[in-house]
């Protein structure tokens, strides 16, 4: 066994809250929620502290948050502002340590055995850039391994007794794993959803530590081949990796479900336009071209259809992509134009290494020049640099 690992767990506090408040200060220190309309069977997708304590919590129908609290304050910016934030924050883990694993939009682990700092210095130290540079509040849970740093965050956060965001900081011992665990309730464990939470209780195994003890035979009547491995979880052991490295993109996709469902044919087709500008930068810094497009529909009835086309060539430029995003829409459209719920486009079948342009894409060559100009001003200057006419036509 080599040196003791030490893994962070990084969770924004109440993220998408966190970027309205920044959005629009007045919020602050009210009830409110991120979501839907509360008359159209949205959910809450996430909620302020002071909404919680009222008994509203992320996942409940709005209907219902609305009912216990009717002045409750209903926001949704757009997710791009939540992704902007997002990528600032674990642009900022990645120049900690290359072993970082982003988990989801607010959320990723970090491999920091090779920096020679205490866990509780580095989380401090991430977390005090991460205010200094975002003004975003975060948690951090510390460990020696994946589960043990997941499962103390949210165990900090909810030890911290605030109206507020927590920022806490929850570090586990090297040794006390296992004892760190016992005493928590077994729905706290990786892997144990509500109904394995039942049918544990329902045979008085109660706390993680209850598990830890119970033979694992018996386990296998419960969980079958997973048996050793929850057996091991309960005692605190967790081998798996912090992986930087995903598998390489199969496809590069990007998709909007609405919070109401839209009817309008123009909004559609312009946010595809959007979609494909969005999959364009991303094939260009990828480096990668795609020769299938593929567009998926979901209307309100939850049916959703998928229409793709393969193409003679590799395709990496917005005006191409989007193009072929709009005949797939056509066909859609044409055929049932009915309320959408969701709109989404990917790009696939790449090619490992950067294709050849042929001669006859020489028009599409020239796009090529004119959009690796584009992305560096991007890049250098941030999305919203250089917008298209027809987007300011909107803003005016």
């Amino acid at each position: 066994m080599g040196h003791q690992r030490k893994i962070l767990h990084v969770d924004l506090d109440a993220f998408f809250c966190a970027v309205e408040e920044q959005l629009n200060p007045a919020l602050k220190g009210k009830a409110f929620a991120v979501g839907g309309d509360p008359g159209h069977r949205s959910v809450v997708s996430s909620c302020s502290y002071p909404a919680r304590k009222l008994g509203i919590h992320s996942a409940m129908p709005m209907a219902q948050a609305v009912r216990i609290c009717p002045n409750l304050v209903i926001v949704h910016s757009g997710f791009h502002f939540y992704q902007e934030k997002s990528e600032a924050v674990m642009d900022i883990l990645r120049n900690w340590t290359p072993l970082m694993e982003q988990v989801s939009v607010d959320e990723a682990f970090l491999d920091v055995s090779d920096l020679p700092e205490k866990n509780r210095e580095i989380a401090l130290a991430i977390q005090s850039e991460i205010h200094a540079k975002t003004s975003l509040p975060c948690s951090f849970g510390t460990a020696t391994n994946k589960l043990v740093a997941k499962v103390a965050n949210t165990v900090g956060k909810k030890q911290t007794k605030k109206d507020t965001y927590p920022n806490s900081i929850n570090c586990i011992d090297a040794g006390n794993e296992a004892g760190f665990l016992s005493p928590l309730p077994v729905g706290e464990l990786w892997g144990i959803g509500d109904k394995t939470e039942k049918l544990l209780q329902s045979r008085g195994i109660y706390r993680i530590g209850q598990l830890a003890s119970f033979p694992v035979d018996q386990l296998e009547k419960i969980f079958g081949k997973n048996a050793a491995e929850i057996h091991e979880r309960a005692n605190g052991i967790d081998t798996s990796i912090v992986n930087s490295d995903p598998a390489p993109a199969k496809s590069v996709s990007q998709e909007t479900t609405f919070f109401h469902d839209v009817t309008d044919e123009a909004v559609l087709r312009k946010k595809l336009l959007q979609q494909s500008e969005q999959i364009g930068f991303r094939l260009r810094q990828m480096n990668l071209r795609g020769d299938t497009v593929r567009l998926k529909v979901r209307w309100e009835n939850f049916v959703t259809i998928s229409r793709q086309i393969k193409l003679g060539q590799k395709i990496c430029q917005d005006s191409l992509i989007n193009d072929q995003a709009q005949k797939l829409f056509s066909e859609i459209w044409q055929h049932e134009p009915r309320p959408v719920r969701l709109i989404g486009l990917a790009v696939s079948g790449f090619e490992d290494e950067t294709a050849q342009l042929s001669l006859f894409q020489s028009p599409s060559e020239k796009e090529d020049r004119l959009l690796q100009a584009v992305d560096q001003i991007r890049n250098k200057y941030g999305r919203k640099s250089l917008k298209r006419g027809i987007d300011l036509e909107k803003e005016s």
